[in-house]
């Protein structure tokens, strides 16, 4: 069980009730006005806006229904959530990450939504990324995300390399930085420490696993696996590619709009904030599809992970009934259409991709987003277990220590395995 479980989650579930608390204070019925109130928590700012469009789209058919979306910092966010679960005061909606949906579904803390969606009309990956241990729904599916490539146009024409494409693999990318950091002097490629933004598409590309089919057993000792990540590890030690020291003190994201990098990789969901963010430098760069693997160990040598959010709701919210309506909505293709034409994200609807891909030119964002969209034909899923929050951050230190030399890529591999072994047998 969960270490916040055992400090009296579990008895808050089955009896606090009474202690008459409602989500952050503020959901429940408006005794001076009669209308329902629903607090929704979210943590990205940048979809804030989505969220209220979408919130307005419900309260416009249910006119006694008031809702308040609350966006707060990644990290607070899980702070307030699981503060909120102990003491039974949950916001009414919030949204739900696959790194933590065993943790809170698997101990009774999410209402099951099976009832409210139709798995066939949602991407398979958004749909089991809302799922628990016993294969019920716990959310309604969101969205759907992609890694892509980011690279500056303005590097490539003038180190005269032709821009990245559907054809580029790994060496491509090689070269491509070598020689633009040899006419530029910029970064090629940076490489920085990430799972899902990093090498983890490396290794799935080159037809490794992190873990097997069913979660049950880590992979990081097979050929596949080991290949990729000591080659991902190695790209470091390229004069074009920025050492973890240089990223500990400036993102990638950072070095790339200030002109000191002419590549990385990002998901999807970071597009539309960039766009707002560096609106100057609209036109001066782009996205396109990851490089694969030239020579696989196993597949085609193309991959690249994908994640998803979703909604959800607690089992025993004051405003379950309210709630649950919501909830459906939020799934509904009309409330999925809004999320994807507000640029938030890419629903997890069937479909509506294009939604989320015709806001770019709507907005006058010169990016080939459409190129993101084709790669979900070959996407990964998310890896992901229920012993995960237990070895993801043992694990991230651990590629740091490869990087940093206090263990071999080797050693360090072996460690890896140990660890997600033991968190495995330990859940």
């Amino acid at each position: 069980m969960n270490k916040f479980l055992k400090r009296g989650i579990a008895a808050a579930l089955l009896g606090s009730m009474a202690l008459g608390l409602t989500a952050c204070g503020s959901s429940g019925k408006d005794e001076s006005t009669g209308k329902g109130h629903l607090v929704f928590q979210i943590w990205d700012q940048g979809q804030k806006a989505g969220m209220e469009k979408v919130a307005e789209a419900y309260t416009e058919k249910n006119s006694d229904v008031t809702i308040e979306v609350q966006a707060v910092g990644w990290d607070e966010y899980w702070t307030k959530l699981e503060a909120s679960a102990t003491s039974n005061s949950m916001p009414d909606i919030f949204w739900m990450h696959s790194n933590q949906i065993y943790k809170y579904a698997d101990n009774g803390i999410l209402a099951d939504c099976s009832e409210l969606v139709d798995e066939a009309d949602y991407s398979e990956i958004s749909v089991e990324n809302a799922k628990g241990s016993d294969g019920k729904l716990y959310g309604v599916p969101k969205d759907k995300d992609i890694i892509g490539l980011l690279y500056s146009k303005e590097f490539f024409d003038e180190a005269k390399v032709e821009y990245p494409n559907e054809n580029w693999t790994w060496d491509d990318l090689e070269k491509a930085s070598e020689q633009i950091y040899k006419e530029t002097g910029k970064y090629g490629y940076m490489a920085y420490s990430h799972d899902q933004i990093g090498y983890w598409n490396f290794v799935y590309q080159n037809g490794g696993q992190i873990l097997n089919e069913d979660g049950t057993k880590a992979e990081y000792t097979e050929k596949a696996t080991t290949d990729a990540i000591k080659y991902y590890t190695g790209l470091q030690e390229k004069e074009w590619c920025p050492t973890q020291d240089v990223f500990a003190n400036t993102a990638a994201p950072e070095l790339f709009f200030s002109g000191k990098g002419a590549m990385y990789y990002a998901g999807n969901w970071d597009l539309v904030n960039l766009c707002t963010t560096y609106p100057d430098m609209n036109g001066k760069w782009d996205v396109a599809v990851l490089p694969k693997c030239p020579d696989p160990e196993n597949g085609d040598g193309r991959a690249s992970i994908s994640n998803s959010v979703s909604y959800a709701t607690a089992a025993k919210g004051k405003n379950k009934e309210l709630a649950m309506d919501f909830l459906k909505f939020l799934g509904s293709e009309e409330g999925q259409r809004i999320q994807g034409e507000s640029g938030a994200a890419i629903p997890a609807y069937n479909g509506l991709e294009e939604t989320w891909v015709k806001t770019f030119a709507d907005n006058g964002y010169e990016l080939s987003v459409e190129n993101l969209i084709d790669m979900f034909d070959y996407s990964v899923k998310y890896v992901n277990n229920p012993s995960r929050p237990s070895w993801e951050p043992k694990v991230e230190q651990t590629m740091l220590d490869i990087y940093a030399g206090n263990v071999t890529v080797d050693e360090g591999i072996e460690k890896m395995q140990k660890l997600v072994t033991e968190a495995i047998e330990e859940n």
